[in-house]
């Protein structure tokens, strides 16, 4: 068995601070690649929040439609069915 020596447990040392080093420095990427992913799950939730804006105004605008539409039908008079037509 190798016998342990203070120049051997420097460079263990060291090649832990370098390590430790690499994976502060992976955190940071992951962050920031979570950061980035929130910024886009936040503009799609905005952009389906005005969508559905969007489309309760058109079902506003169907409804006043269809109101009017059978507002004019029972105005029209009732013409007898024509079998000759």
């Amino acid at each position: 068995m190798a016998e342990v020596t203070n120049e051997l447990m420097y460079e263990l040392m060291k090649r832990m601070h370098q390590q430790m080093g690499e994976m502060k420095q992976g955190i940071r990427e992951v962050k920031s690649e979570l950061v980035s992913i929130r910024g886009h799950m936040l503009s799609m939730q905005h952009d389906i929040h005005n969508m559905y804006g969007v489309l309760g105004r058109h079902d506003e605008r169907f409804e006043r439609i269809e109101r009017r539409l059978e507002l004019r039908e029972m105005a029209e008079p009732q013409r007898p069915f024509d079998h000759n037509s």
